[in-house]
């Protein structure tokens, strides 16, 4: 029984770049889908498709082997829109080097994109 689906999805990317895999098999969720699209966009894994397997679904992701670290942010800590620079401080290792994945109002975005925005939420993942 799966409690933190994101944090599987986080550990089978980060162990499967670490040992030169192409893909890897993830349990989906809309979450993990947003998630995924931003990797995706940012250039950190390559294309990914849901599998029906009738049991709620897999994500078939294909690895690019440019993650270095990923994972999930727990607790979900809330962060304001003048904050975020604190919290890259503490979970990327340079400024302007990585991401940080956000849950706001406006949906699921990269830091940049709240700071951008304006808009403070609760932090989900980080990859660099």
């Amino acid at each position: 029984m799966r409690h933190d689906v994101l944090a599987d999805v986080m550990s089978a990317i980060k162990n499967g770049d670490f040992v030169g895999k192409r893909t890897a098999l993830t349990p989906a969720s809309a979450t993990v889908r947003e998630v995924l699209r931003i990797f995706q966009s940012a250039g950190y894994i390559g294309e990914f498709e849901l599998i029906d397997d009738r049991r709620g679904g897999k994500f078939k992701i294909s690895l690019l082997g440019a993650v270095n670290n990923c994972g999930v942010i727990k607790p979900r800590f809330a962060v304001k829109a003048d904050e975020y620079e604190k919290w890259e401080r503490r979970y990327l290792p340079a400024s302007g080097f990585g991401l940080l994945i956000v849950s706001t109002s406006k949906g699921i975005m990269t830091h940049n994109d709240a700071r951008a925005k304006h808009i403070g939420g609760k932090l989900l993942a980080y990859v660099y």
